[in-house]
């Protein structure tokens, strides 16, 4: 009997040895952390990664930009207003309440009393349940972004969060300032469950053991995330080995980590394009399509990418990146500096014009570097420009005001779509409608805007598609704007952890995938 305890004991400790050691701990330094674990009470890119690791959305981006199921696992279109979702049966929630088409009904009308949230679902009437896990999401006219808009909603736990809490506030209340419920208790269907959190300090995460998709490769066990806001502190913590991955890699130090064989580098093209726009109120000269040509063409972009980005940077000849639906792949970077001049010739202006240009210092990566190539750049056609940049706290009310002729902005697609870069950024600008708000530009084509708005209801992606590629050429040809680049992501890891395939466009990192070898 004795002998038989004694070979229990042995087997016990040897499979108690073979579990921690397959149990991975993922020690995670980014520069911020979550501002709160209620998900909807600000649109972030920190809080949208946070709700990709507690939470699951109906559907959400694969890498080459299109969807794939989540706790909807299928979808169909019932008529130009209405998508029909089947929902995932036998999830649970982390309290261990199911997950029921209720759930999907009550976050959406939660989601439209967020002050962040509520202009992206305007185009709404709402939810309408059919049975336990079948709805369907009706909008108020025809709209090609449903599916896109499907990537926001991560059903929450109704049950969980209903009535009061000891303070006598309603659980569910969307605080942003002051304590509430949902600040500090979260209950979602995703891969991790918060067990920590200190704001600013740790936010601990556990592997949800009850969690649906058992599927996914992952074998992270454990998330310790430490914000670490400087740049050079979260590079040393991971050169160091106090991490185990970073994100953002500060540029400068790309190559150091390329150096070190410990850890390696991942960037990902993301989708917010820098560019400047031309003010044709403010300045004749801008109104001749030749000389704007000209400017796009003096504008060594490659250049600004590989001298300026050091490789942070996807060269950009057009408003979207590839992946989304008005994505052209004739439409190329075209620097020709022989070119811009014969343009500048031709228009009259080969003597060249002096200009006023405004760029902010502090709020794309290396802004201010950017616009000082400007200057230099379209010294070589004779166009003098004075420059003056400043903090994006002054820049934005002096951006809105257009006190200068050419004005830089980064524009990245709240839809993940070429439409709304034109929405905003090329349309006619119009205060009514808010069409064309931040198109400083001033450039104006009525058949731009027609296109624009048939494909916001073009539900056939295919025409949608072809109209928002139509777009991007007239864009291109009348030189709307100028285009230099989309930021990159980046990533860096210790060597054994997978990076790769976990990162996406949007920078939604999905951890819950992701594999320590």
């Amino acid at each position: 009997m004795k002998k038989l305890i004694v070979m229990f004991l042995t087997v016990l400790m040897l499979f108690s040895l073979g579990t921690l050691a397959s149990a991975k701990t993922l020690k995670l330094g980014l520069d911020a952390d979550p501002v709160s674990l209620d998900l909807q009470v600000q649109l972030s890119g920190g809080m949208l990664q946070y709700s990709h690791m507690a939470f699951d959305p109906l559907v959400r981006w694969t890498q080459k930009g299109t969807f794939e199921p989540r706790l909807a696992v299928k979808w169909e279109r019932l008529n130009d207003l209405t998508i029909r979702f089947y929902l995932r049966k036998g999830v649970k929630f982390h309290s261990g309440n199911d997950f029921t088409a209720e759930d999907v009904l009550w976050t959406f009308e939660r989601i439209r009393k967020s002050i962040d949230f509520k202009g992206l679902f305007e185009p709404f009437v709402g939810v309408k349940i059919i049975d336990d896990y079948t709805l369907d999401i009706v909008t108020k006219k025809p709209y090609a972004l449903l599916l896109n808009m499907a990537t926001y909603i991560f059903p929450m736990d109704r049950k969980f969060y209903w009535g009061l809490d000891g303070e006598g506030q309603y659980k569910d209340a969307l605080v942003k300032i002051g304590p509430s419920f949902a600040l500090q208790n979260e209950s979602g269907t995703g891969p991790f469950k918060v067990t920590f959190r200190e704001q600013g300090v740790k936010t601990v995460f556990a592997r949800f053991p009850d969690y649906w998709d058992k599927t996914s490769p992952g074998n992270v066990d454990k998330i310790i995330l430490t914000p670490i806001k400087e740049d050079a502190t979260r590079m040393a913590a991971m050169l160091s080995g106090d991490v185990d991955f970073i994100s953002p890699v500060p540029p400068q130090d790309f190559p150091r980590i390329k150096r070190d064989k410990k850890v390696h580098l991942v960037t990902y093209s993301g989708g917010r394009i820098i560019t400047i726009q031309l003010n044709q109120k403010r300045r004749a000269e801008f109104k001749d399509v030749g000389v704007r040509n000209a400017i796009v063409y003096a504008i060594n972009n490659e250049g600004i990418v590989k001298k300026i980005m050091k490789g942070t940077a996807t060269v950009a000849g057009q408003q979207g990146p590839k992946g989304y639906a008005g994505y052209k792949a004739s439409l190329l970077p075209r620097y020709d500096l022989k070119k811009a001049r014969a343009l500048m010739k031709e228009a009259g202006y080969a003597n060249g014009f002096e200009c006023t240009m405004i760029a902010p210092n502090n709020r794309y990566v290396n802004d201010e570097k950017i616009a000082e190539a400007v200057v230099a750049m379209l010294a070589k056609i004779k166009i003098k420009v004075n420059l003056k940049t400043m903090p994006k706290a002054q820049y934005w009310d002096e951006f809105d005001a257009q006190v200068a002729d050419i004005q830089l902005i980064g524009w990245h697609s709240d839809t993940e779509d070429s439409g709304n870069f034109t929405e905003f950024l090329g349309m006619c600008p119009n205060k009514e409608t808010g069409y064309g708000q931040y198109n400083s530009g001033n450039y104006c084509n009525p058949k731009v805007d027609e296109l624009t708005l048939a494909a916001q209801s073009e539900t056939d992606l295919d025409k949608r598609s072809e109209i928002l590629q139509e777009i991007e050429q007239i864009l291109y040809d009348e030189a709307a704007f100028v285009p230099f680049h989309w930021q990159n992501h980046s990533y860096a890891g210790k060597k054994n952890v997978d990076i790769a395939p976990i990162v996406n466009t949007q920078n939604f990192p999905y951890f819950g995938d992701l594999v320590i070898k």
